[in-house]
């Protein structure tokens, strides 16, 4: 009896010191793997829903790092981006020669990266029941500067459209998708007409031209297709014949002028926190599943290599350097 009491004693014991010890290693790598901070991020409207949904699954397995997503468009969130007051800007266009002067300026240096691709819709009411497809000479004739207070009605782009007015739609200024649009169709990126409804909310747009007949506009793709119940698409002949924007036609350039790249810009202040650091890996690693969901294209396992690359060259660069 008294043996037997001796090994329940042991075992009890034993039982006790493992649990301990158990829940002390459990503690220890819960500790190591969770970090803490901020991540900010502000810019395209356009890139916004892939970030946001980056950022909805980081916090899953980061829930102590506060991300935070702003909309103020490609051009104010690269005026944030090159003051420092953001750590990553998201783009629909390539960074311009006065937004990098301005970064350096504040001895703030970047690296570029791709994340998806994206065509941008021209978009009518479904009640028009004329334009199913315009060319990009139209186009131009509709949207270039000479023709405010000129080409008011539908019927100066083609005899045989009614003699009604065209009532325009398309993002704001600031916009990266108002100058790619403008750069693409006009010639000159930030050139155009300006008596039209402009608005850095695509959502803003969409109600537009849903609810107006003689509405034309223009935004990007994902904004069609979470609203295509509410609008009409539009193929653009660029001299092949009118195309419309899809995933295939996008990604096969046969859509063009009229897709494009979409990127991320990392500040290299911010590149030297684990939280950001950690936040940009995970978005590499996990856009082009991410990117499908929300109505984008994805890269391709080649060029998804390529950026986490030339990510983990730029990180390596500025830590050496420091």
């Amino acid at each position: 009896m008294e043996v037997m009491t001796k090994n329940l004693l042991t075992i009890a014991l034993a039982t006790l010191l493992f649990t301990l010890v158990g829940c002390g290693e459990k503690k220890s790598t819960s500790d190591a793997q969770l970090l803490t901070g901020a991540v900010s991020i502000d810019g395209s409207s356009t890139v916004y829903p892939i970030t946001e949904a980056v950022a909805e699954e980081f916090r899953k397995i980061q829930p102590n790092v506060n991300v935070s997503v702003g909309l103020s468009g490609t051009g104010g969130g690269f005026k944030k981006f090159g003051r420092g007051e953001i750590d990553i800007n998201d783009a629909s266009r390539s960074i311009k020669k006065e937004e990098v002067e301005l970064a350096e300026s504040n001895n703030i240096h970047f690296v570029e990266m791709l994340v998806a691709y994206d065509g941008l819709a021209v978009i009518v009411n479904p009640a028009n029941t004329w334009c199913t497809e315009i060319t990009v000479a139209e186009l131009k004739k509709i949207w270039e500067p000479e023709a405010q207070g000129k080409i008011k009605k539908w019927n100066q782009i083609r005899s045989n459209w009614p003699n009604e007015e065209i009532h325009l739609y398309g993002p704001g200024t600031e916009s990266g998708t108002y100058d790619y649009f403008t750069e693409a169709i006009v010639g000159k990126s930030h050139s155009s007409r300006g008596d039209f409804t402009a608005s850095e909310d695509d959502n803003v747009l969409v109600q537009g031209v849903s609810t107006d007949k003689n509405a034309l506009g223009f935004f990007g793709l994902a904004y069609f297709e979470e609203n295509k119940d509410k609008l009409k698409l539009v193929a653009v002949d660029n001299g092949k014949g009118g195309v419309l924007p899809s995933l295939a036609t996008v990604r096969d350039k046969s859509y063009s002028p009229l897709a494009r790249p979409l990127y991320i810009y990392l500040n290299s202040k911010a590149g030297e926190k684990p939280e950001v650091q950690t936040f940009v890996s995970f978005y590499l690693d996990n856009a082009s599943k991410l990117v499908t969901e929300v109505g984008y294209i994805p890269l391709t396992d080649e060029e998804t290599a390529a950026e986490k690359a030339k990510f983990e060259e730029f990180i390596k660069t500025h830590s050496a350097a420091k």
